[in-house]
């Protein structure tokens, strides 16, 4: 009609353009950059139940469990239905035997999800959410959310049989001439980024030499039989720094494949545990149970770190500091 009434305006392959390039921005993005695409992973697939409650999977393992456990909780307490996402589900289902339902593509992009952050602590309005559908933002890692279902917590965080197998027979090895009746104590320093991010950004340190003397000692006067099971992102700093002189050191190298995974398992298999800081440390203690021996103090009183994170929150008040 245009070409034929001569009333062809300059502007209408820009418009074509332009809505082609809408158009195909849009399918790219729902395709290929949907994070609630469905990986190649066992487990429940759920169309989303009415009055639905879900979390953004943020972090690594150590934050992911806190959301986890969080929503678990806050979910059950408010009646509501606790599903995650696939990208959750990828990260804890190779360790854990979860059991909080999967969404499917679909149901996640038809509901218009509420934005709800979440503090580092349970508050009273927790308990008294009226939105149905619900995706919790932030870091939550503190026990005052879920410790009152710790039995239920434990049991969703249960490892494979597999990881749970290598790590007591890593734990066998370490026994070899090393006497019975004897106590392990995990060992988690948490380095890696830690070291330039703590002192640059939030105003505080890392663990030091003086810190792990002091922790392992604090074990060895309680117990006769005691070996301590290092695990680290900074292995070669721990070899340099850690006293192996009385001979109840073991560093975690011996993995034929040596990862997270594998030294999560380990530190849960110890009977107590020295931690520095850090959410793996954390949850590593959480299930292992037993003393917690961990770094306190470790940022200044000013430092943006504690607006976010609440130590009286995130330990247990028997844990030893």
């Amino acid at each position: 009609l245009l070409a034929m009434t001569g009333a062809w305006d300059s502007s209408f392959p820009t418009f074509h353009f332009l809505l082609f390039f809408f158009v195909a921005s849009t399918i790219f993005y729902l395709k290929w950059q949907n994070p609630w695409k469905l990986p190649d992973l066992p487990g429940p697939r759920v169309q989303l139940p009415p009055s639905s409650w879900t979390v953004d999977a943020r972090g690594r393992l150590g934050n992911q469990m806190c959301q986890y456990a969080t929503l678990y909780a806050l979910a059950k307490l408010n009646g509501k239905q606790a599903v995650i996402s696939p990208k959750m589900q990828k990260t804890l289902g190779h360790l854990f035997g979860v059991t909080l339902p999967v969404l499917t593509d679909r149901a996640a992009l038809q509901i218009p999800w509420l934005s709800y952050w979440l503090e580092d602590r349970m508050r009273e309005e927790y308990r008294h959410i009226p939105w149905n559908y619900i995706i919790f933002k932030g870091y939550p890692c503190s026990w005052t959310f879920y410790h009152h279902l710790r039995d239920e917590i434990l049991r969703e965080f249960s490892l494979h049989a597999k990881v749970r197998e290598e790590a007591q027979a890593f734990l066998r090895q370490a026994r070899k001439g090393q006497g019975s009746n004897l106590t392990f104590v995990g060992v988690h320093v948490r380095r890696g980024d830690y070291v330039r991010v703590m002192p640059q950004k939030w105003k505080g340190v890392v663990a030091d030499r003086g810190y792990l003397e002091q922790a392992l000692d604090w074990f060895r006067a309680r117990h006769t039989n005691v070996v301590f099971v290092v695990t680290s992102d900074g292995m070669d700093w721990c070899q340099r720094n850690i006293d192996t002189s009385k001979g109840d050191v073991v560093f975690a190298k011996g993995w034929i494949r040596r990862s997270a995974v594998k030294d999560f398992a380990l530190l849960t298999q110890c009977n107590h545990t020295v931690m520095t800081i850090g959410t793996f440390g954390f949850w590593a203690a959480y299930m292992a149970g037993g003393n917690t021996v961990y770094l306190a103090n470790y940022t200044l009183p000013n430092s943006m770190f504690l607006d976010i994170f609440k130590p009286e929150a995130a330990f247990l008040p028997e844990d030893q500091p």
